[in-house]
């Protein structure tokens, strides 16, 4: 099965636990992985037999944003039913990357796996 994916999107959100947090504007960057055969619109040239990443992207910049969130997990499991719920895949790799969490580390993450039940 082939793989579209996007790495490093970055979406700028309200995120964590600490009430410091809950009042400033944080990056996270996520890798997405999409399980989709490609066969079609590689034939055919046409977008629409394929994933679109600007409307991935857009709709899961979209989902982080709607409202504040504490955990990157949660980001993470949203953002891999919201893939799994509207775009056609049958798998979904998600990683949620928080820099800056953990001041002696470079960044500080989840990666999750999701199918279609």
């Amino acid at each position: 099965m082939d793989i579209v994916f996007i790495k490093q999107l970055q979406v700028d959100t309200v995120i964590g636990v600490y009430d410091w947090e809950k009042a400033i504007t944080q990056s996270l960057f996520l890798d997405l992985a999409l399980t989709a055969d490609q066969r079609s619109a590689a034939a055919t040239d046409d977008i629409k037999l394929t994933l679109d990443y600007a409307v991935i992207a857009e709709k899961v910049t979209a989902l982080i944003t709607a409202a504040p969130i504490e955990l990157i997990e949660t980001v993470a499991e949203r953002v891999a039913q919201l893939l799994l719920s509207e775009f056609a895949t049958t798998k979904v790799e998600v990683t949620v990357s928080k820099p800056g969490a953990v001041k002696q580390a470079q960044t500080v993450g989840v990666h999750i796996v999701r199918s279609r039940s």
